[in-house]
């Protein structure tokens, strides 16, 4: 499993110009990396499959097992990644190991280090994802066979690990960049038959109406949370009732903890208050664009802090949800009778975040203005499907980024038909490509000179790989 070489696979077969996805996303991807260690747990946890580890290889002074590759290979195997023989893949597993001990290696001969609370809050959000997967964190007990605490211990020094890498791996790429004329060579160097082709694309802007929450229904929430923080006041549990009751996904199940978090990184009201309580100490309802809260503060390390919270978030009601959608409706008439332009109707009407950008969507797997269909919403993918370039949709329901119920209208702006790769329509994409490809080359500098300066062993049946890269083997 060569996690450096999947994200570009629509340029695997170029010969002499294989473009490896760098590093940066090989270690940035830790979602990835720690589907791969929960793999290792469930395995160690299993009574059938008893692994005789041993040190295969060792780099300065880090280690790697045999389990590190087997594991991995067994999750690769799951998540059918495996290509060609189960013996190349385990190569290839190796040489990711490498990479990443090599990295930490040089960390600690530059006393690089991760500061131990931003560990705990990338561990916190992580494992905050997964319980969500599945559903509770009980249920992600039962799975693994292990308590949250015994889960976390374990992933620990994993994934502090990949941090370490990840900011070895940071400078050595910070200063790379490409010239117009470096893009523009990097294009011509691909054969035009291994150009990738690229499917329909849409660029879309929208007009966002939030319908407000009536006063009625505001003081029902409120009220609801104070009666709730009466209850845990006179001796309820407060993870229970988080459980119980908080519109929270990604807390709830966890009794509405939500790990280490620093300054600047939750809702500005919610901070303001979570910051001057005490340990063990309950907020007053908080109000946030995501509804109303109720806070305990669990602990704090200097500028960060670990709270649970409690989130009710009032409801629109029908009457108020049918006057945003017919708002949208009269202003979708003006725009197609040319009495308004669109982008006047967004400074006028629009609730959105993008309302500063006319309206723009902003694709978030990319960073770009474009999407492929499987990349929208499946209610904007229908839609803007049967549209021409111009014209303007009627009101389409949709769900807020904290799950409110709204309308938009839509506007398609442009859309390509599928096509090859080429610098006139694509040109963003390509300058993206040529960073990675450069990035790589400056990464597979760096390593191919520290392998050489590092001591490397590696146990003789692995000897027999062709590594990507000249380690100095002993």
């Amino acid at each position: 499993m060569n996690l450096r070489s999947t994200i570009m696979n629509k340029l695997v077969n170029i010969h002499n110009h294989n473009i490896q996805f760098s590093m940066k996303y090989y270690l940035k991807s830790m979602l990835v990396l720690l589907i791969a260690y929960f793999g290792i747990l469930q395995t160690a946890s299993s009574q059938d499959e008893q692994i005789i580890d041993q040190v295969v290889a060792v780099v300065g002074k880090n280690i790697v097992l045999e389990s590190d590759i087997q594991n991995q290979y067994l999750n690769a195997v799951m998540q059918g990644q495996i290509r060609g023989a189960a013996s190349e893949a385990r190569c290839r597993i190796l040489e990711d190991i490498l990479y990443q001990k090599l990295m930490v290696t040089q960390a600690e001969v530059d006393s690089l280090t991760v500061d131990e609370i931003r560990v705990e809050g990338e561990l916190d959000r992580r494992l905050g994802s997964f319980i969500q997967q599945f559903g509770s964190q009980e249920k992600l007990e039962q799975y693994y066979g292990k308590s949250l605490n015994e889960i976390k211990a374990e992933l620990h020094e994993v994934v502090a690990e990949q941090m370490l890498a990840q900011e070895v791996q940071q400078s050595i790429v910070m200063s790379v960049t490409v010239t117009p004329s470096e893009i523009k060579s990097f294009y011509r160097s691909i054969p035009k038959d291994s150009l990738p082709l690229i499917k329909t694309e849409y660029k879309i802007a929208e007009i966002v109406k939030k319908p407000p929450v009536n006063i009625e229904e505001k003081l029902r929430v409120k009220e609801q949370l104070l009666d709730l923080r009466k209850r845990i006041l006179d001796g309820e549990n407060f993870s229970t009732m988080a459980v119980l009751y908080s519109a929270d996904p990604g807390s709830a199940s966890k009794g509405g903890e939500l790990g280490f978090y620093g300054r600047g990184q939750l809702y500005h009201e919610f901070e303001a208050v979570a910051y001057k309580l005490k340990e063990g100490e309950i907020s007053n309802v908080v109000e946030t664009e995501a509804g109303y809260h109720i806070i305990q503060l669990i602990e704090r390390k200097g500028d960060y802090i670990n709270v649970r919270h409690i989130l009710l978030t009032p409801k629109v009601s029908p009457t108020d949800l049918l006057k945003a959608r017919t708002l949208l409706d009269s202003v979708a008439k003006l725009v197609r009778a040319d009495s308004m332009s669109f982008e006047r109707a967004v400074e006028l009407y629009s609730d959105g975040e993008d309302k500063n950008s006319g309206g723009l969507l902003i694709n978030q797997y990319t960073g770009s203005t474009s999407f492929e269909a499987e990349q929208l919403d499946p209610q904007v993918s229908f839609v803007v499907e049967k549209m021409e370039i111009g014209d303007v949709s009627n009101p389409v329901p949709m769900k807020t980024e904290d799950q409110k119920d709204a309308y938009r209208i839509l506007k398609l702006l442009e859309q390509t038909q599928p096509h090859r790769a080429n610098l006139k329509i694509d040109y963003p994409r390509i300058q993206e490509w040529a960073l990675q490809n450069k990035q790589r080359k400056a990464i597979d500098k760096w390593i191919n000179k520290k392998a050489k300066q590092t001591y490397v062993r590696i146990v003789e049946q692995y000897k027999k790989c062709s590594f990507s890269h000249d380690w100095e083997i002993r």
